[in-house]
């Protein structure tokens, strides 16, 4: 393997390590204030892909400038999705928060397909088409742009977190629930924030990915198994450790299938994964 190759895979690791990021970001976020696992989280990523797709498709307009306003859609229906849905079994036994989310997810898979039928769709000739040639190697243009945009919206809910009001409620309902509602903090106002986040970040990643990747109603389950992962990785609840727990995935998937083959890369992910739970169960940035 010379350097020029190991580079380039590198390179493309820490690309779509970042989307990997980003996604599980929303994830962590809604976990970290509920307790609630979000099964449904890679279907929030899949409506942000077709939101893009078909402002793109129906009005020309480019996934770059809707960017915000999927974002804008999908956080209002992730709030709205708390209040008619989650905020009902909040209390409930965890059994019964997995299989209502699992069942969110399926709902949402199955409207996807009968409104928009199972075929693959695609953006083409967006913006950011294209590629950039680095030295001796090169790398797609509408990668660069996602990963730079991950970076971007993952910094954006690093401030929100430490440098709001909102963002300090958010992290003390996240601490105490129970305190934070002595000091006067609305534990549901955060719950819907938290939700209205997590699908935000999911349909900014919808958004970045559908420039390059195929747009289909199972879309989301490809990310949300490793999404967990990195969750895990990074340790539930830290947004810190989602984003880099999220690059490291992404590295080890790609120098996986390099160097043992395509076939295993998910494989070496998971061996990786299991290796540092047993030895760090809380996760590489998390509590124990």
């Amino acid at each position: 393997m010379t350097a020029d190759i190991f580079l380039q895979t590198l390179a493309s690791g820490i690309l779509i390590g970042l989307m990997y990021a980003l996604v599980a970001i929303g994830l962590t976020m809604i976990f970290g204030v509920m307790d609630v696992v979000n099964f449904a989280h890679g279907e929030f990523m899949m409506l942000g892909m077709y939101s893009s797709f078909w402002l793109f498709s129906l009005y020309a307009l480019d996934p770059m400038l809707t960017l915000p306003l999927t974002v804008l859609m999908l956080f209002a229906f992730g709030v709205l999705l708390y209040k008619l849905v989650i905020r009902r079994i909040i209390n409930a036994p965890m059994v019964s928060q997995i299989f209502t989310t699992f069942g969110l997810m399926i709902l949402l898979r199955g409207v996807a397909q009968f409104l928009w039928k199972p075929d693959f769709r695609s953006i083409e000739n967006s913006w950011v088409a294209g590629t950039v040639k680095l030295g001796a190697f090169q790398l797609g243009r509408p990668q660069i742009v996602a990963g730079i945009g991950a970076v971007l919206v993952t910094l954006a809910v690093h401030q929100f977190l430490h440098r709001t009001k909102w963002g300090a409620a958010l992290e003390a309902t996240a601490a105490d629930k129970e305190a934070a509602q002595l000091m006067g903090i609305d534990s549901h106002k955060m719950f819907a924030l938290a939700w209205g986040i997590g699908a935000a970040c999911a349909g900014a990643a919808g958004v970045l990915l559908s420039t390059f990747f195929p747009i289909f109603p199972e879309v989301g389950a490809n990310f949300i198994l490793l999404a967990f992962v990195v969750v895990n990785l990074g340790g539930f609840g830290s947004i810190t450790g989602a984003f880099w727990a999220g690059i490291m995935v992404g590295v080890i998937e790609v120098m996986g299938g390099l160097l043992l083959g395509p076939q295993y890369k998910t494989a070496v992910v998971l061996v990786v994964f299991l290796a540092v739970l047993m030895f760090r169960p809380q996760g590489l940035l998390g509590k124990a």
